[in-house]
């Protein structure tokens, strides 16, 4: 059965927003499909997440289900307030109401204690439960009506590029899940920071939204300079033998069908690429950015896909774009698609992480 196509129609990207009489019904409409234990992809500041009753097995065993997802890769649980954390966390670190005060609600995700109220599937069986409060507001609506904490990873298939609209979450997901809430693109483009705050230093395990330099300009007043600590493993791989110690942190993920390249942030690195491939790839296409170093319309390569990604000099529009110009170059056919490689600081390091991940080669 075809997944119910449900729309917002009133803008939703101000603060102020507030729904009109049919946002109410299609958020009713999904708000009931979540409480009667379905699934729901619902937009986020990040990425559309698909949701489910984060208390309830059946629904989270859904997820897992419709993303074809391994147990072993935790998910992120939703909140519409700090009161609804309190029966599924046991306790709140110093470090993480700092930050809670600072980003909440944005794309900052916790690693907290849990409640024995949360199901080890959500977890992968681990003792951190990731949290965290979404800015978008027809996400903090849904979880109003609903009540309930909704477990929410990226409503995509495991490790495909993640939706940053519901005409991707559809591409990949039509049938699978019960409803998509419609609310237009998602503004940040990728997915939430994650970071264990009950640690000293505090662990990064994923870069997002909310770079590294920002949680520790909150931290390093009560905790030193030294107050996060970028996680690094010793050995991964595409199918680990135990549960991951945070969501986002597998070998490969947000990855196109096509085989991606990385190359220097020059458009000179580009036009070497595309002569070394072009008698082995019938169809490359190409992430080219406005601004990129050495950038001239006339200088790129006859025969290429291009994909306009942003703008090199405002890291945020290159987030913003990333996964929807990897979907297009995807769907255009490219056998191989071309990207320089961002600088790893601010939302760059997110940048970075996510196509670094989508490069690892398929097994």
């Amino acid at each position: 059965m075809a997944t119910l196509h449900l729309c917002i129609e009133t803008p939703a990207a101000r603060k102020d927003w507030h729904p009109s009489a049919a946002d109410a019904s299609a958020l009713d409409r999904a708000a009931a499909i979540l409480c009667n234990g379905g699934t729901v992809a619902m937009p986020t500041e990040t990425v559309y997440g698909l949701a489910a009753n984060a208390l309830n097995p059946d629904a989270v065993a859904k997820i897992f289900l419709a993303k074809q997802r391994p147990h072993w890769d935790p998910l992120i649980v939703h909140v519409s307030d700090q009161a609804m954390m309190e029966p599924i966390v046991a306790s709140i670190p110093r470090a993480a109401q700092l930050l809670m005060e600072a980003f909440w609600p944005g794309p900052l995700t916790l690693l907290l204690p849990r409640s024995a109220q949360i199901p080890d599937a959500v977890t992968a069986a681990r003792p951190l439960v990731g949290i965290r409060m979404p800015q978008h507001p027809v996400a903090l609506e849904l979880i109003r009506r609903t009540g309930l904490p909704l477990a929410a990873p990226s409503a995509n298939r495991f490790g495909h590029i993640s939706p940053t609209t519901a005409a991707h979450v559809l591409a990949d997901l039509d049938g699978r899940i019960d409803a998509v809430l419609d609310a237009g693109p998602t503004a940040c483009g990728v997915e939430s920071t994650v970071l264990d705050p009950g640690q000293h230093p505090a662990i990064l395990y994923r870069h997002g939204a909310v770079s590294q330099e920002q949680i520790e300009s909150v931290l390093a007043p009560s905790f030193g300079s030294d107050s996060v600590l970028e996680w690094k493993p010793s050995t991964l791989t595409a199918q680990p033998r135990e549960a991951l110690p945070s969501p986002g942190v597998g070998l490969r993920h947000y990855a196109p069908r096509a085989r991606l390249i990385l190359v220097e942030a020059h458009t000179d690195a580009i036009i070497a690429a595309v002569e070394n491939l072009k008698d082995r790839i019938p169809r490359i296409g190409l992430l080219i950015p406005q601004n990129l170093p050495g950038y001239a319309q006339s200088a790129l390569p006859s025969g290429t896909i291009r994909f306009s990604w942003g703008d090199w000099l405002i890291p945020e529009t290159l987030a913003e774009t990333l996964y929807s110009g990897l979907r297009s170059l995807d769907s255009a056919g490219c056998d191989a698609i071309i990207a320089p490689t961002p600088l790893p600081s601010g939302i760059g390091a997110a940048l970075l992480d996510r196509l670094l991940k989508a490069a690892v080669p398929a097994d």
